[in-house]
């Protein structure tokens, strides 16, 4: 995945970043099915055939590189920044499932500075258009920014660290390292810089000599040139307000919700949709905006993989294991305690993301090997090869496969930092903090190289300079590393309970990072009973799954549910999956009903329920944090227990 949410498309499975473990995004997909998009605007506007791209821009001067560093670009990025923040953590400290956001970020990029330019040449104050380079800079600027709030850790490695988390899996003595703004801004500003001047040497090697694809940054060059042409811009106007619509409606929708949470387990995200029984075991709809929209940008089978992983471990798994009570596990235990069902929960997913992840790996270094091989060999590698020993090898071959695959194993470079560095120092030598701490510092150099050269790619089609992206590489990184660490604080100190399993904000994967980490330094003698067997089942199902699915083939192998969104809802329950299963069905039936609106409008439909949401909690945070709480509990029981309240309170009164 790319290092934010700003990534137009990956392969039409999951990969390590997308689902928080994995990044997702279908906007490639889209990008390849625009000609419904482009036969949708030209019913609506008459007109008859669309002059190529290519035509368009041949007689437009590009701008020098000063000149596409424009302030009114960065002004957009910092808002714009702020803006996907504070989305990006929510759905961090939720439940870890980020998609992309660029159809988003690249509208309200084009609809701001436009509005910007337009003002001023109507004022006869305009001094320089708004060109596609500088569109470009913006969302290299803003993928940079708010990328920092997924590769930060905030909801992974860095977090995990923390007394909070380590009260849960009972670890505390081996090490723990509260979260503080000074620490975390120092720690990200060095970590983050060290993969941006690691691959920059890299440019002219993957993209002009090895001429590799990188997917999502053509995408993104083909989206931002479009939205340059006189059709596109046209689209991009209606897109837009689409897109306001929808803002307003979810952000006032968390709004009206908010009154009626003054309680634990108050609201509508505890409607017992479909009863008490199921409720218990997390089957509801929750209304959440957030995931209906985030269901409507992610891939179907994504959707039903997620539902699917739910249904096996809520709806069967955790039942039995839970009549075992007292034999495989002590009777007595907190239900959060890692040696109880908990343990089950989070191990045996853990088990699951790390059989994906090991195949996926396999699969990927193979073919990066592979297409490496075959390039160095149509070009004079003797020149190459001082830059290539002088580079960190993991930041190369993650940019290098992202060009070939698009797939950014950043997740699983880290977690194999957890194991390597924490067994290494050892659980008396502080093994599991060098282990997670190890984590972060490999997530965030892979991850930043291989944004960088999709960067580079979507520079080089869109006839941008290479300094100027590197500058606002450089500048959207600085910013990030202030602008998230605030972000997080703010979450930090409005909500007390951050972190806690029965929270509004859960942060699940702290929880699975810390016990990869106390697994790697304790070994496997800490599982609860049958749980190591369990682990290596399921660890053996997630690579057949994949073999199964590559076996098949694209025809009938995207049929084949994902192993890595199956594990998501193991620990953290299936409410969420369906919220995106209706995101999907509303989908699917407007792509019947209406498909060139579908494809023209959908996205901007979904990003407004997303972003309106997501910005709710600027509010909602302040309002916590000066003290001021909802007025009303909603909250729903069974008839004998509101049978015996009603008593205690006649009685009582």
């Amino acid at each position: 995945m790319r290092k934010g949410v700003l990534t137009p498309d990956r392969d039409p499975q999951i990969e390590e970043h997308e689902l928080q473990e994995t990044r997702f995004s279908p906007e490639t997909e889209r990008v390849k099915r625009n000609n419904n998009v482009r036969e949708y605007q030209r019913e609506e506007d008459g007109e008859e055939e669309e002059e190529s791209v290519e035509g368009i821009f041949e007689s437009r001067e590009v701008p020098s590189w000063r000149k596409q560093l424009t302030i009114r670009a960065f002004v957009v990025s910092f808002a714009l920044s702020i803006l996907f923040s504070f989305i990006v953590m929510k759905l961090n400290l939720t439940t870890g499932i980020i998609p992309s956001l660029n159809v988003s970020a690249g509208l309200l990029g084009f609809f701001f500075v436009k509005t910007w330019t337009k003002m001023l040449h109507k004022s006869g104050l305009l001094k320089q258009p708004f060109t596609r380079q500088e569109n470009t800079v913006i969302q290299t600027c803003v993928v940079a920014s708010s990328g920092i709030a997924f590769s930060g850790g905030f909801g992974t490695y860095l977090f995990a660290m923390s007394q909070r988390i380590a009260d849960q899996s009972g670890d505390a003595a081996r090490g723990v390292k509260d979260p503080s703004l000074g620490w975390i801004i120092a720690f990200l500003f060095v970590v983050s810089f060290l993969g941006l001047f690691s691959v920059v040497p890299l440019r002219k090697i993957m993209i002009i000599d090895f001429k590799l694809t990188y997917p999502s940054g053509t995408a993104t060059a083909h989206l931002i040139n479009s939205f340059h042409t006189p059709l596109g811009a046209k689209l991009a106007k209606k897109q837009v307000r689409v897109l306001g619509k929808f803002f307003s409606f979810s952000f006032f929708w968390g709004f009206f919700q908010w009154f009626f949470t003054a309680g634990e387990n108050c609201g509508f995200n505890n409607f017992p949709t479909f009863g008490l029984r199921a409720y218990q075991y997390k089957f509801y709809f929750d209304f959440s905006a957030t995931y209906v929209g985030v269901g409507m940008i992610c891939p179907y089978i994504i959707n039903i993989s997620l539902l699917l992983g739910g249904i096996l471990s809520w709806g069967l798994m955790w039942p039995l294991i839970e009549t075992r009570k007292g034999d495989w596990f002590p009777s007595n235990v907190d239900s959060s305690s890692l040696n109880g069902l908990q343990a089950y929960k989070v191990f045996i997913a853990v088990a699951m993301i790390l059989g994906d992840g090991v195949y996926n790996f396999c699969k990927v270094l193979s073919r990066t090997l592979s297409g490496l091989v075959s390039q160095l060999r149509e070009h004079d590698s003797s020149s190459k090869t001082k830059y290539l020993l002088g580079l960190q090898l993991e930041a190369f071959c993650n940019a290098y496969g992202a060009g070939l695959t698009d797939w950014s194993l950043a997740s699983t470079y880290g977690k194999l930092a957890i194991f390597t560095i924490g067994a290494w120092a050892g659980s008396d030598h502080g093994g599991l903090l060098a282990g997670l701490a190890a984590c972060g510092v490999m997530m965030n150099i892979v991850s930043t190289a291989s944004d960088l050269t999709q960067d580079f790619k979507t520079g080089y089609l869109t006839l941008s300079s290479p300094r100027a992206m590197f500058v606002s590489q450089v500048i959207g990184t600085a910013m990030g590393c202030l602008i998230s660490p605030c972000v997080f604080w703010l979450f930090y100190k409005a909500f007390d309970d951050l972190g806690l399993p029965k929270s509004e904000y859960p942060a699940p994967f702290a929880t699975v990072y810390r016990s990869m980490a106390k697994l790697g330094v304790e070994g496997v003698s800490s599982l609860p009973r049958d749980c190591l067997v369990l682990c290596y089942a399921f660890f053996g199902i997630a690579i057949l799954i994949n073999i199964v699915k590559d076996a098949l083939g694209n025809r009938w192998g995207r049929f084949v549910p994902l192993p890595m969104a199956m594990a998501i809802p193991f620990f953290l329950g299936p409410y969420f999956a369906i919220d995106m299963c209706v995101g999907s069905l509303i989908l699917f039936v407007w792509e019947r009903l209406d498909a060139p609106k579908a494809e023209a409008f959908a996205t901007a439909v979904a990003s407004g329920l997303i972003c309106g949401d997501g910005i709710w909690t600027l509010p909602s945070s302040v309002l916590a944090i000066v003290g001021v709480k909802p007025p009303i509990c909603m909250k729903f029981l069974s008839s004998a227990t509101n049978h015996r309240v009603d008593k205690f309170l006649t009685g009582s009164s």
